[in-house]
């Protein structure tokens, strides 16, 4: 049986009137019945109160980009810029899903806006303008590139932490190319976070949650754009998977143990 993967979902609204409608990327429904061999499930921004129902039906949690920002005041950060998406909801949801599911050890995979997520989850801050800070480049999809191609053209390298299930997976190179599509970034790391990898002007590119109980990985860049291509995207879905497929294999067992005693 496959295992069962819950994907983080936007409130966006649709149609002429702008009705709310809980979303998320058909990339990552297809990267789960891809590379990941599990069977999605949308999680609306339903709030804190479904948390341990949810945990307890998911085998693994995939934790999405959006265009929109998280809430400056879950971080003690400014005041958003005039303009700036924001998903109050969402945020409701997802912070309080993470520290949950980190608790728990279902395993994650946090990937662009959900990075930025599991950093506020945890204690950390975010830059919210990468782009205007002195010495940072710029981020954010470039404004004139195509938006199909601005989503797998590789943007900048990546430095990669030696030793790590990444830089493994990257088959130890010290360095590789990603794409990029952020205006916030990481700016105090959470205390439980260890960063894997930075870009060219430092800024975090990639963490994990060190003494998690279960992969707890998350991303800045979008794999999930790339993996069909792209060696290092397609294996960061094959080592969430494998982990998804244990906890999965561990829910199933325990009845059984407990039966047995």
């Amino acid at each position: 049986m496959r295992p069962l993967i819950g994907i983080s979902c936007c409130v966006k609204g649709f149609g002429v009137f702008n009705t709310p409608n809980h979303a998320a990327s058909d990339s990552y429904v297809k990267v789960v019945l891809g590379p990941v061999g599990g069977l999605p499930v949308l999680l609306p921004c339903s709030g804190p109160d479904c948390v341990a129902e949810i945990l307890a039906r998911v085998d693994g949690l995939i934790f999405t980009g959006s265009r929109s920002n998280v809430w400056p005041e879950y971080y003690g950060g400014p005041p958003h810029a005039e303009g700036t998406p924001e998903d109050l909801r969402r945020d409701e949801t997802t912070l309080p899903l993470i520290r949950a599911a980190i608790e728990h050890g279902v395993p994650i995979l946090a990937i662009c806006r959900g990075m930025q997520e599991l950093n506020v989850a945890l204690g950390g801050s975010l830059d919210q303008r990468i782009q205007d800070l002195p010495g940072r480049i710029d981020h954010s999809t470039p404004s004139d590139q195509h938006i199909a191609l601005s989503r797998t053209a590789k943007a900048h390298d990546v430095s990669l932490l030696p030793g790590t299930l990444l830089a493994q997976l990257a088959g130890n190179r010290d360095r590789v190319p990603v794409n990029s599509l952020h205006n916030q970034g990481v700016q105090h790391l959470a205390p439980r976070l260890v960063a894997e990898a930075w870009a060219p002007d430092g800024t975090v590119e990639a963490v994990r949650v060190e003494g998690a109980k279960s992969f707890a990985h998350g991303v800045q860049w979008h794999p999930e754009y790339d993996w069909e291509r792209d060696s290092l995207s397609h294996d960061i879905f094959v080592a969430f998977r494998h982990a998804c497929t244990a906890w999965a294999e561990e829910k199933r067992r325990a009845p059984m143990q407990a039966a047995a005693e």
